[in-house]
């Protein structure tokens, strides 16, 4: 059984979600992820903001908006007659309860609740649409096995047990349709696998049922050597071990959420990537498999602050390095990248909601530097000890850019480099011609 995954824009219009069916195939075994038509989760979230902060009126009037474009979307999508009545008793159930949120008290529990329902509208629809042309399909409530435990981290065994039985409901059935992005925490509770999630979800049900392989349909055909909103002439790479991918994902290749690779690399799942505009395009192979002595990809990530923290007691002290570290976990802000001297530490994080917290505590161990609009460029490939001359190449090409840190050797796939926000788009150009060119 494959897993195929489709995101806000595979589904942003009725048109889109007509056109899946050139790329799934009803006859095979294949459970179909989707997300929230495009738009429709940052609309969610605006309403919600608006909610907390008890503008309800103002939520009102967003939740009335959206509505009128679902209204729209079902009369697009479904012929006249009962299905476009199932159509429209779907939209019209689940704007109801959005406007029924605006006469009580709102929550960060409600706001998860509200986040929930772009993709049990979507998949509804879709459902309702398949119906509508005589194909038959499952609707699999995610709720129903996807969990995260205490920690915030998916419950694969969870899944793997309360998925499995679901599937063996419907023997004879080879397409089931279910939501990405969503979940149940250890209350119970809806909750989700935060922004871009739905990558996620399809990983996770690939880990469950031991897929054949799992498939992210999105708008751009595979994961690129650069990112191409800023340099001209990037190309698909054709393959990525699941190492690398991480790496790109993490450090801002967009097509990609950073976690989605890590279940189906625990379980061997080769992951493709695919363009739904261009469906017979090759796109990428995430698998175990690495080709050995390439430059694979260039990428970059905004957002970052760097910290110095300076101190004379570092020097031959043992357990310095660890007390700074507890400073970052206690505030559980995650670290970047890193680098040290005799009597200096370097490093960066892009959560910065308890910085100042954080810097005054680290004040007791030396002086401490702040430096923001920062951004990581990441170049993935090959950077095995036994290779000689990539780092070079690229150091080299951006020799006419000041550097903040360099990270090398803290795995054999990347080195990654600290710049000013101010000079990322010329690094990215010049490291593109000279790595690629």
């Amino acid at each position: 059984m494959k897993v195929l995954k489709f995101g806000g824009t595979s589904v942003g219009s009725p048109e889109r979600m007509k056109k899946l069916l050139d790329i799934i195939d009803p006859a095979e075994e294949q459970i179909v992820v989707l997300s929230a038509v495009s738009g429709t989760t940052n609309s969610l979230v605006e309403i919600s903001a608006k909610l907390l902060k008890e503008d309800k009126q103002e939520a009102l009037n967003l939740i009335n908006a959206l509505h009128q474009k679902y209204n729209e979307f079902v009369i697009e999508l479904l012929a006249d007659g009962e299905y476009r009545e199932q159509g429209q008793e779907v939209v019209d159930y689940h704007f109801s309860f959005l406007s029924s949120l605006t006469n009580d008290i709102f929550t960060t529990v409600e706001e998860k609740v509200v986040l929930a329902q772009g993709e049990l509208l979507s998949t509804t629809l879709y459902h309702i649409y398949l119906k509508s042309i005589g194909v038959p399909s499952v609707l699999l409530p995610a709720l129903d096995f996807m969990k995260i435990d205490e920690d915030n981290e998916p419950d694969v065994p969870f899944s793997t047990k309360q998925l499995q039985p679901l599937l063996a409901q419907h023997t004879g059935n080879k397409l089931f349709i279910t939501q990405g992005f969503i979940c149940r925490n250890s209350f119970g509770e809806v909750d989700n696998l935060r922004r871009g999630g739905s990558d996620y979800t399809a990983s996770l049900i690939g880990a469950a049922i031991k897929a054949e392989e799992v498939q992210i349909w999105t708008d751009i055909d595979g994961m690129h050597n650069n990112d191409p909103r800023i340099v001209k002439g990037t190309k698909p790479i054709a393959h990525l071990s699941f190492d690398e991918a991480a790496e790109l994902a993490y450090f801002g290749a967009k097509i990609l959420h950073p976690q989605s690779v890590f279940p189906a690399q625990k379980y061997k799942i080769p992951v493709r990537l695919l363009n739904t505009m261009e469906p017979k395009a090759a796109g990428t192979l995430i698998s175990t498999e690495s080709e050995k002595g390439k430059i694979k990809s260039i990428a970059a990530k905004d957002g970052i602050t760097a910290i110095k923290i300076q101190s004379s007691r570092m020097l031959l002290a043992y357990g310095f390095l660890r007390r700074v570290f507890e400073i970052f976990e206690r505030y559980k802000t995650p670290i970047d990248m890193i680098t040290t001297s005799e009597v200096a530490v370097s490093l960066t994080v892009d959560y910065t909601d308890n910085l100042e917290k954080i810097v005054e505590e680290l004040h007791a161990f030396g002086t401490v530097e702040i430096d923001s609009d920062q951004s990581i460029v990441c170049v993935v490939g090959d950077f095995s000890a036994e290779k000689h001359g990539y780092a070079a190449r690229v150091l080299d090409a951006i020799k006419h850019i000041p550097l903040r840190m360099i990270s090398y050797g803290g795995s054999n796939y990347n080195i990654s480099l600290l710049i000013s926000t101010a000079d990322k788009t010329e690094a990215l150009k010049s490291l593109h011609n000279r790595l690629f060119e």
